[in-house]
């Protein structure tokens, strides 16, 4: 990506003032048009307050290399396939190009959803949300269809800040720049044994975190236990351990594990029961004092609005995609914060990062180590500082791949 120094930032306000809400935009050669951005700057082209999406393309690269190793948490295996990266661009009629990974069909965002988008003026991301979700379509609350939502949505918001010449999370509303983070790790593996989980921990403290995650649910009690009461042992009282069950339990056994499980205190519990049980997660939030956190398999706003009135969470960890994207999880966040909720984004840190700059109820952000097999070199993961990364100071979300990589690997979408 091209640099963006105080210099330019200074010319940049010389070249264009605001009137009336009037936005500048840039100009960028896009990948889809031949390859990676190569100007020195984004430059002005005229003051405006509309743009609108042209085309969409899916990127698929697929890496050389022995496959991941097979995993699993309690209740989902992972692995055993060769690394790749995927992701899709909007190419607009001001020739920049917005950029997020997805979830869900790609039939469904290229076809449907994309079809309501295709003409519309971006600028104007509440409008473009409303119309998505309830533009001739029956709206339900969850699924698929939401997905496709929140993946179009984080593009939209990486091309308004390009437009803007800004960080994406500096047009949301800045709120901090630097954020606490967590390294997700800890699976089960066939052969992994306590002492390999504890240097697997360790490693994740070396590479700078101050908070780590591991998973339950997916051996017997008392193994479990033992694998938490190792881990606390090795790396101390200073860091925090996160245990994840991945909804495996009845409350009642969530209560019984959580009970062994006190006096190594975790930092959270998160999803100790079936997503849609809050009864059963306000039952297990009762009776421990352990925090309880949930979300991460949730859609919108309305799913949060039920979630907390059941007294289901104490801390809410919802996707940023499945949340339906920026624009929806501002609302549920704020939602959470009226009630004294603090929000932990579930999922890729390059799709939350700007959303979790800009919310003062952020507590901490999920990160892939680079120590496991959920890096990919096409996407590196963020550098860990003292359990913290900085926010990229690129405009738009910052989502750019290793454009060597991709010239080399990229295959038929």
């Amino acid at each position: 990506m091209p640099s963006h120094t105080p210099e330019s930032r200074r010319n940049f306000v010389k070249k264009v003032s605001f009137l009336g809400g009037a936005l500048g935009l840039g100009s960028l050669q896009s990948h889809a048009a031949g390859g990676p951005p190569t100007q020195s700057d984004y430059y002005i082209t005229k003051a405006t307050d509309s743009i609108r999406v042209t085309g969409i393309r899916r990127v698929r690269v697929e890496l050389p290399g022995p496959p991941s190793p097979r995993t699993w948490n309690a209740t989902k295996f992972y692995g055993g396939s060769t690394p790749s990266a995927k992701w899709f661009e909007l190419e607009t009629d001001a020739g920049i190009i917005g950029r997020s990974f997805y979830k869900g069909p790609w039939s469904l965002i290229e076809g449907e959803v994309y079809n309501k988008l295709k003409g519309q003026n971006i600028m104007n991301p509440e409008h473009i949300w409303h119309r998505l979700y309830h533009h001739k379509r029956k709206p339900v609350a969850k699924g698929e269809y939401i997905m496709a939502i929140g993946s179009i949505d984080i593009a939209i918001w990486d091309i308004i800040g390009k437009a803007l010449n800004l960080p994406t999370y500096k047009v949301l509303g800045a709120f901090r720049d630097r954020i606490p983070v967590y390294g997700a790790g800890g699976y089960y593996a066939e052969g992994k044994t306590v002492s390999d989980l504890v240097k697997e921990m360790e490693g994740l403290v070396e590479e700078g975190f101050r908070v780590i995650k591991m998973k339950v649910g997916g051996a017997p009690l008392q193994e479990d236990v033992e694998r938490v009461r190792a881990v606390r042992q090795a790396v101390g009282e200073e860091i925090e351990i996160m245990i994840d069950a991945n909804n495996a339990f009845r409350s009642y056994e969530a209560i019984t594990l959580g009970r062994a499980l006190e006096p190594y205190r975790p930092y959270w519990f998160e999803e100790p029961v079936i997503p849609d049980d809050y009864e059963g997660s306000a039952v297990v939030r009762k009776a421990l004092d352990i925090p309880i956190v949930s979300g991460e398999n949730e859609y919108t706003k309305w799913g949060v609005r039920d979630m907390i009135a059941a007294g289901a969470i104490d801390i809410l960890n919802v996707d940023t995609i499945r949340g339906g994207g920026y624009t929806e999880y501002r609302k549920l966040a704020a939602y959470a914060d009226a009630h004294h909720i603090p929000v932990a984004p579930h999922g890729h840190s390059m799709m939350a990062q700007h959303l979790m700059a800009s919310l003062p109820n952020g507590l901490i952000m999920e990160v892939y180590p680079k120590s496991t097999f959920w890096s990919n070199p096409v996407f590196p993961p963020p550098e860990v500082k003292d359990g913290h990364i900085i926010i990229p100071d690129h405009p738009g979300i910052g989502l750019e791949p290793d454009w060597d990589l991709v010239k080399k690997y990229e295959v038929p979408a």
